[in-house]
Formats: C-alpha cells, sequence, structure tokens
C-alpha cells in the first residue's frame, strides 16, 4: 500500500512539473492605421493666392476719377 501512495505522489509531482512550456507566448500583432490625409487642402491657399493677385492687377492699374466740386 506504501508503495501505491508513494508511486501516485511521484506521478502527480511529475504530472505539475511538466505541465508548462518553455516556449514564449505568441503575440498577436499591433495593428496600426496609417493616416491618410487628402492633398487638397494643400491645393487651397496657391489657388486663392493666385486668384487674388490676378484681381490686384486686374483692377489696381487706373487712375481714381477726380471729384467734380460743382459749387
Amino acid at each position: 500500500m506504501k508503495k501505491i501512495l508513494l508511486t501516485s505522489a511521484f506521478v502527480l509531482a511529475a504530472t505539475q512539473t511538466f505541465a508548462g512550456n518553455l516556449v514564449e507566448p505568441m503575440m498577436e500583432p499591433e495593428v496600426v492605421e496609417a493616416a491618410t490625409g487628402s492633398s487638397g487642402g494643400a491645393m487651397i491657399v496657391p489657388i486663392l493666392m493666385i486668384v487674388l493677385m490676378a484681381a490686384v492687377i486686374a483692377g489696381g492699374g487706373s487712375d481714381p476719377v477726380p471729384a467734380v466740386n460743382n459749387l
């Protein structure tokens, strides 16, 4: 009877020692979303500058009309 208890104690102790494994746990790869930007916003400022320069050139070349004083 003592041999059976001693054998079962060794078997239980052996199963507990081999329960783990030395393999590193597999980690899930981290998902990173790339920020997507549009280039439409970068074109607004140069286009507005061109339109503004064209308006200044078109309207800035004439002399003002002198006011007529009829008094």
